[in-house]
């Protein structure tokens, strides 16, 4: 088997638990297989399926993974095909000949496929000699992506009882395992369960403040690199990737209101590397399996911990070091509760708020996040002494924290629930703390309380936060309803009877590097590992099949620090197997030879010697452009006469920006301080900084330029954070 490993898929060894994993496969006995994303669940069954006589047939339930899957096993030599609805029926019907010719070792189909009476006739004339079900969570109700078609697996389970079965999933629970046992009536099978631990993935959790200017932050400094976002609505998702395509990003959005021939381009130019940023919303899964995936966002909150794993686990499929940021807000979580309180079934609805409170405690924590995950999903390594107070992957471990004085502002949170009755969310309890003027607190007349405005050191988001960590204390407690209403409970009480103090725990303010993670000890040339990208893809296009067919990143990296001379040192590299040798061998070599030529200190002997920092250097936008000059301390009207452009268009580049939370550089910008105290004034008179540009010139008395009104409102907005 180990041969197998390197002729076909190019590795020395195997991973954790495939070994054992193979072994009883082979055997002929049933197992259940609990891996994560990215840890090797394929080659479970791809390997010995080369083995058996017959054919081994795969079920799974995405018609986007089955063509990544089928597009891999090809390019290494391994007969595979996919039957599934996006097929002509000459397609079909020349893969069925194949299969009963015994010209094919898998076969991947449709749970709905298998459950027609004229493929279950074709299946009888089959030697199947091995089942895997993939995704087996989909099979039970207690899993988070219960898909009733697969409940017809059962059957296809006693249909072939001499058959081993293996059922394989990245996310399940100790229940959602019984359960996946019982179903597909599996026979005594053993189960493996890896450690849920994605050491090159790192956890963190942002308050959601500008979210878009967060995001345009994580995806600067990453650019041309692959990234997925996650949004709660539709809507999002159109206008998050219209905005980033504004900002000179490659971004399409994804979600189940398309048509399945626009999701398939989008799946395809995603994976080809025709455009690098999916927006995608939470609740469609992408089916996607694109090794290269260097940042996950989650703009939204996940319905589930089980949701988050797997979406995350997207991040970072060849092992290289990659993001996972959840963007949390306390409001998101009634978004949720609104769908969750619709559910009729009150044992459903039940278990849907207890995995979004789940969610909410994670987003929460003030220790280990990547501890609580794998306690979460029963992984043994932590009670087996791996207990540390630092796993050095999440932003709790990594990133310092600081204790605050909490007293006075929950005083006047607690007070504010208890005058307004009662009977409000926190969003009306804390737009009355702000002094808001909107309809509902002027109707309820709330702006005649003594707790009406008397909070000015912080703004709506941290009261949230704030409100989120008084309900973990159990100082304030939701009343369920379809309106969600908050309490103060007896501690709560206590707290404001006894005047007693409170200290919270928030994350200490740090100016954030534009590098956020740096591949550890890099030994190979950037500079190489960007021409062997550029090969790669130019083969995948002639090809026309995703990059990482040919190799992924991982491999390319091995090559840029090896720097193989000749075929027998390329065959040492990293997922070169017999055909990627003999296919790509020549050309890989050719293009490492003509970099060495011309970096003659690429290589001593045989070995690396280059080490260097990674290049952080990218092309931007024309937005970028813009923000990079006005940092080196050009005025607008200096960087419009640099850049050829109007200086109303550099001023849109400017409100643009500033819109989308964005820091820019203005103070050589603005007018002389007597005109921008006119402008100031005007613009609160009109309104403040939403009025009208055109109201706020009416309010001026004297001509003052209108790209000076603009300037100096985008420095409002800026300073305020978008508040007026």
């Amino acid at each position: 088997m180990l041969d197998l490993l390197k002729q076909y898929f190019g590795y020395d060894q195997f991973r954790p638990l495939q070994e054992d994993i193979i072994s009883n496969v082979r055997a002929g006995h049933d197992s259940l297989v609990i891996m994560p994303t990215g840890g090797g669940k394929s080659l479970c069954y791809q390997l010995p399926a080369l083995r058996f006589e017959g054919i081994t047939l795969v079920v799974s339930p995405l018609i986007a993974l089955m063509k990544d899957q089928v597009d891999g096993l090809k390019a290494i030599g391994i007969k595979a095909e996919f039957i599934n609805s996006s097929q002509s029926y000459g397609e079909t019907t020349r893969i069925r000949g194949e299969a009963l010719r015994g010209e094919l070792k898998i076969l991947y189909v449709s749970p709905e496929r298998l459950a027609l009476e004229g493929f279950q006739n074709f299946l009888k004339q089959l030697k199947v000699s091995q089942v895997a079900v993939d995704e087996a969570h989909c099979i039970s109700e207690w899993g988070h992506d219960f898909r009733p078609d697969y409940r017809g697996l059962g059957a296809l389970r006693r249909s072939m009882p001499e058959v081993p079965f293996i059922a394989l999933t990245a996310t399940a629970t100790h229940r959602v395992r019984d359960d996946i046992v019982t179903q597909l009536g599996l026979n005594s099978p053993k189960r493996f369960v890896a450690s849920f631990n994605r050491e090159n993935l790192a956890y963190e959790i942002r308050t959601k403040q500008n979210a878009f200017g967060q995001i345009v932050e994580l995806l600067e400094v990453r650019r041309g690199q692959s990234a997925i976002i996650y949004c709660f609505s539709r809507k999002e998702t159109e206008e998050i990737a219209v905005d980033l395509r504004q900002l000179g990003f490659a971004a399409k959005p994804y979600h189940a209101g398309m048509d399945s021939e626009a999701r398939r381009r989008t799946q395809e130019g995603f994976i080809t590397g025709e455009f690098t940023i999916v927006v995608a919303t939470i609740a469609f899964g992408m089916g996607i399996d694109k090794p290269d995936v260097r940042l996950v966002v989650h703009y939204s909150l996940p319905k589930s911990l089980e949701a988050y794993y797997q979406e995350t686990g997207r991040a970072g499929r060849d092992g290289l070091p990659s993001d996972c940021v959840l963007l949390y807000s306390y409001g998101d979580k009634s978004k949720q509760e609104f769908f969750i309180n619709k559910i009729d079934d009150q044992i459903e609805r039940k278990k849907s708020q207890d995995q979004l409170n789940n969610v909410i405690e994670f987003s929460q924590l003030t220790t280990c996040r990547r501890r609580y995950l794998l306690e979460y999903f029963g992984d043994d390594t932590v009670s087996q002494g791996e207990k540390q107070n630092n796993c050095g992957g999440c932003d709790v471990c990594t990133a310092p924290r600081e204790q605050f004085d909490a007293t006075v502002i929950t005083q006047k949170i607690l007070s504010a629930v208890i005058r307004t009755g009662e009977r409000y969310g926190i969003a009306h309890v804390n737009a009355v703390l702000l002094g808001s003027r909107s309809k509902k607190v002027l109707d309820s007349e709330h702006d005649s309380l003594s707790v009406y405005g008397i909070v000015k050191d912080y703004d709506r988001n941290e009261l949230r936060e704030i409100a989120g960590m008084l309900e973990s204390e159990g100082l304030i407690v939701k009343n369920e309803g379809e309106y969600p209403t908050f309490k103060v409970t007896e501690k709560g009480r206590r707290l404001l009877r006894d005047r007693e103090s409170l200290t919270l725990s928030k994350p200490k303010r740090v100016e954030r590097s534009r590098q956020t993670r740096v591949i550890a000890a890099m030994t190979d040339s950037p500079e190489l590992f960007e021409r062997l990208r550029r090969l790669r893809l130019e083969i995948a296009r002639e090809l026309d099949v995703p990059a990482y067919v040919i190799f992924g990143d991982a491999s390319l990296r091995d090559m840029a620090a090896k720097v193989p001379q000749n075929l027998a040192q390329f065959a040492l590299v990293s997922g070169v197997g017999s055909v990627k040798l003999e296919q790509y061998g020549e050309r890989f070599l050719a293009e490492i030879a003509d970099y060495s030529q011309h970096h003659p200190t690429a290589t001593d002997g045989d070995r690396p010697t280059v080490r260097r920092t990674p290049n952080t250097h990218r092309s931007g936008s024309t937005y970028a452009e813009t923000r990079d000059f006005l940092s080196q301390g050009m005025s607008v009207g200096q960087v419009a006469h640099r850049r050829g452009l109007t200086l109303g268009t550099i001023v849109s580049h400017v409100e643009m920006m500033v819109g989308n939370g964005m820091t820019v550089e203005l103070a050589s910008s603005l007018p002389k301080s007597d005109r921008m105290a006119k402008i100031e004034s005007a613009i609160g008179e009109a309104g403040g900084i939403q009025a009208k540009l055109a109201e706020v010139m009416k309010v001026l008395d004297e001509e003052i330029p209108y790209e000076d009104v603009r300037i100096v409102r985008a420095h409002l907005t800026q300073s305020t954070n978008g508040v007026s």
